[in-house]
């Protein structure tokens, strides 16, 4: 097969969706790879690394869109690298559809095989090709959401771990899953006071004993969260529901009571992001201010700390790009049925349920499409 690797071009988007060790296991396979020039330069990886790993230097994405059977992306497909799609191309990359309308529909119509990254499960019930990224954007939040605090970034000049005789900050995390737990690793490290609020008893207690009961641990209730907002100095949003739209879980009236200048980190932007106030950002242009609040809100957090998140990536993305590659698309998604649920649009066909509901558009089973 042919894969296609072009730069991101989505703002301050440095990953790149192969590294030379991906590369070099898909030559090793029998498989040809275009790189576009400088496309891992983000990354720290220069063009003469992807030649010595064996693939072809190109100096155009639209070359690379032109001739690939399988383009292998980072982050969801621009409006111009949408109008490049081919039917029947196989796009393997993060969509993040359920909040996306434009996208949904572009994908549609295109009639490209679009994977995506956020949805492949696991047989122990994870996300195996989310959670590096979700690891990556935990760990970043306590520490972007400690710039937000400084007073010349507008917040309310707290130091996250305070010092003897001024209490350290209150950092109030809802979700307890990948991302909230790694931004609680952070958090308390940096000597904040820590609580997590989820909906599972089985969550809290393991997050209580991950701990050793350094944390507050809250069952998470629409009463609780409105009780806490007020107090938080930094509120870090990690609420997740697999394919769908975050649920709006700080209201614009939470928000009017929670302290001037306190900080909101939403990690769940990608999908919507968990507050009625949330909306894009760019690593550019990260922040902006609702009712003295603080939003922190940019949809490609991991992207800061390019050089890891790429490593960290292709880590878990790797054997199922060889699969796709080796097996072709309706081979490798009927034999793996974790795979399969990485499917969301499918030759003019939406496959992804949420993304279906999220939009009032039609549904067809992954596997209806497959028998055909």
């Amino acid at each position: 097969m042919l894969l296609g690797v072009p730069k991101e071009i989505k703002d301050n988007e440095f990953r790149v969706g192969m590294t030379p060790a991906a590369v070099f296991e898909l030559t090793h396979h029998g498989h040809q790879v275009l790189v576009e020039k400088d496309a891992g330069s983000g990354s720290g990886l220069s063009d003469d690394e992807y030649r010595g790993a064996g693939a072809s230097i190109i100096e155009s994405a639209e070359a690379i869109f032109a001739r690939a059977d399988m383009i292998v992306k980072v982050k969801e497909p621009q409006a111009a690298e949408r109008k490049m799609l081919r039917p029947g191309q196989i796009l393997f990359t993060y969509l993040h559809l359920a909040p996306d309308l434009p996208q949904t529909e572009d994908l549609i119509k295109g009639g490209a095989v679009c994977i995506a990254y956020e949805t492949v499960t696991s047989s122990n019930g994870g996300l195996p090709l989310l959670t590096p990224m979700s690891e990556v954007a935990g760990r970043l939040a306590p520490q972007v959401g400690a710039h937000a605090l400084e007073k010349a970034a507008g917040g309310r000049g707290v130091l996250l771990g305070g010092v003897p005789g001024a209490p350290a900050a209150d950092v109030l995390i809802i979700g307890g899953g990948v991302s909230g737990a790694n931004a609680a690793t952070v958090a308390l490290g940096m000597g904040a006071q820590v609580t997590i609020l989820d909906r599972s008893l089985d969550v809290l207690r393991r997050l209580d004993v991950q701990f050793e009961g350094r944390i507050r641990t809250i069952f998470s209730t629409r009463a609780a969260i409105a009780d806490l907002v007020k107090k938080a100095d930094l509120v870090i949003g990690a609420v997740l529901v697999p394919g769908a739209a975050a649920p709006r879980l700080i209201t614009r009236d939470m928000l009017r009571t929670m302290k001037q200048g306190s900080v909101i980190v939403d990690i769940a932007i990608d999908q919507g992001g968990c507050t009625e106030t949330s909306k894009p950002t760019t690593h550019s242009h990260p922040t902006y201010v609702v009712d003295g609040v603080v939003h922190y809100c940019v949809a490609n957090m991991p992207g800061a700390v390019a050089r890891t998140s790429t490593f960290a990536l292709n880590n878990a993305t790797l054997p199922f790009t060889l699969a796709l590659a080796d097996k072709g698309w309706r081979k490798a998604l009927s034999e793996d049925v974790h795979l399969r649920a990485g499917l969301n649009v499918c030759e003019g066909k939406l496959t992804c349920e949420p993304v279906a509901v999220a939009h009032g558009l039609p549904f067809v089973p992954a596997e209806k499409l497959l028998a055909q």
